[in-house]
């Protein structure tokens, strides 16, 4: 099998390509400019930003499927005029150019990376206490969509944009919503603990009664590679994880124990670490932190028969090591 990756010298897409390489896929990579650290075995091809008007002709040749990573993604510094026009030119039109394109070239299926942000936020609030059985909400794959930004909102539009591509053309889709994404040079919160952990700064997180699930890279790129070949996974929507949810306060402690560094935490109440947050600019950023949300990756489990391929604490032990050896 011969797999086009949009976004291949993205985070997810560069993985994506090591995993399919790694696996005996015949890859090949779009890109908006060559790459800088090109992945060993697949062929880039340089189709330019992603909108209406991408010519993805010469990229689609020869190849039976796509894995749709290319997107306009979270912007520290938003400088568009119109934040929301900006994501539907890429995410949304985008999409549908390279979608229309793969069907008139013959292509079978698509897979599209999607986000848990077409469900919504969170699954519950920051807690002072443990989680009940009650209070352990799970996003599913046929909640109604409760996106809360324009990515999110984006991504919806994208997945309602090619059911209709589907149906219309016989173009095998299947959307994956996989949470944070973890792995080798990853940036965002995650990123940020890592720093404050290896720097020993004393972190106000031993309260939080939260629970998250994340996927790391390679987990992806495994349930990516069964969406692309099983059968029963055409038309198809997928949430996926490591398989356990975890604390914020003890990730911090597990990647402390995979650093070598004690973990520095220490309480304080919810209503006033939102309010030092707030002052600082950063309430998005803790909500993330203190928030829960998580997934029932049981539907890809028992349709699929996958299974992720490296446990939550391995993928964790495998981020630290590229931390250390500067992969930031």
């Amino acid at each position: 099998m011969k797999v086009l990756v949009t976004g291949a010298s993205g985070f997810v897409g560069r993985a994506t390509c090591a995993w399919f390489v790694m696996q005996g896929v015949d890859v090949v990579g779009a890109v908006r400019h060559t790459p800088a650290r090109p992945v060993t075995g697949v062929d880039y091809r340089t189709v330019g930003d992603l909108d209406a008007d991408t010519d993805w002709t010469a990229a689609l040749a020869g190849a039976d499927a796509v894995v749709h990573c290319a997107a306009r993604v979270h912007v520290m510094r938003e400088t568009a005029d119109d934040p929301l026009a900006a994501f539907r030119s890429a995410n949304v039109a985008g999409t549908e150019r390279l979608a229309r394109q793969a069907a008139a070239a013959g292509l079978k299926r698509l897979v599209f990376i999607s986000s848990i942000k077409v469900n919504g936020e969170e699954t519950a609030p920051p807690l002072s206490g443990p989680l009940s059985r009650g209070e352990r909400l799970c996003f599913r794959e046929d909640d109604t969509p409760a996106p809360q930004d324009p990515y999110g909102q984006t991504k919806w539009e994208a997945e309602a944009m090619l059911a209709r591509v589907a149906q219309e053309t016989g173009l095998e889709v299947v959307i994956v919503r996989p949470p944070l994404v973890y792995g080798a040079g990853v940036k965002g919160n995650l990123g940020r603990l890592l720093s404050w952990v290896e720097r020993g700064a004393p972190l106000p997180l031993a309260g939080i009664r939260n629970a998250r699930s994340l996927i790391g890279i390679d987990n992806l790129a495994s349930a990516l590679q069964a969406c692309l070949s099983h059968p029963a996974a055409a038309g198809r929507t997928y949430l996926v994880r490591d398989g356990e949810d975890v604390s914020t306060p003890e990730l911090v402690r597990r990647l402390g124990r995979h650093l070598g560094r004690p973990a520095r935490l220490f309480a304080l109440p919810g209503p006033l670490l939102e309010g030092l947050a707030g002052l600082a600019g950063r309430r998005a950023d803790i909500q993330r932190l203190t928030g829960s949300l998580t997934v029932d990756d049981s539907r890809i489990r028992r349709e699929l028969g996958w299974v992720p391929p490296r446990t939550l604490d391995e993928g964790l032990a495998q981020v630290t090591r590229a931390w250390l050896d500067g992969a930031r």
